[in-house]
């Protein structure tokens, strides 16, 4: 596995493998392809909430990058190269940049970025236009941000492949 070398004293962080490649793990027996984890940019100037939804959605199979400012969140989504960002998550309410305005110039430096906007207050939906999916933080439980999350990220992958039915199953129906 590629490592990417770590900077300031930090640990080696794995090199997220290309779209069309496999993870390999051996079990002994024989090797299972795993699918490369999503990885989801993860904006809140509030570092307690940053650090418990990062929490939430590791434990839950994504890779997290954290980021405590807009400014900050901006700078990993221009160093980064399209397709390896699989969502972006933020705050709606931050200082310096919103979290709307932080998605539009997401979007513009990588249109097909989805993004979700989350807020503390319910009736601030229409401020947060520019992302794909807005929640409001109390109207909602963490098991239905997850599953927003797995369905933005899906969709960003592209829709499912339908195979035709076999003619014979056809005829007998």
């Amino acid at each position: 596995m590629c490592l990417k070398s770590g900077s300031g004293g930090q640990p080696a962080v794995p090199a997220r493998p290309s779209a069309g490649t496999a993870l390999l793990r051996s079990t002994g027996r024989r090797e299972i392809a795993l699918r490369p984890k999503k990885t989801i940019l993860c904006v809140d100037n509030n570092e307690q909430v940053l650090s418990v939804r990062t929490f939430l959605l590791e434990t839950r199979g994504y890779r997290v990058i954290p980021a405590a400012s807009s400014s900050h969140a901006l700078e990993i989504v221009e160093q980064s190269t399209p397709g390896s960002l699989d969502l972006l998550l933020c705050d709606l309410l931050m200082p310096q940049m919103d979290g709307n305005e932080l998605v539009r110039r997401a979007k513009h430096l990588q249109p097909g970025l989805p993004a979700m906007i989350v807020s503390n207050t319910v009736t601030a939906f229409d401020r947060a236009c520019a992302a794909d999916a807005f929640l409001p933080k109390g109207a909602c439980s963490p098991a239905e941000m997850i599953e927003r999350i797995r369905v933005l990220v899906a969709r960003k992958r592209g829709p499912r492949k339908v195979y035709p039915a076999p003619q014979a199953m056809l005829a007998t129906a």
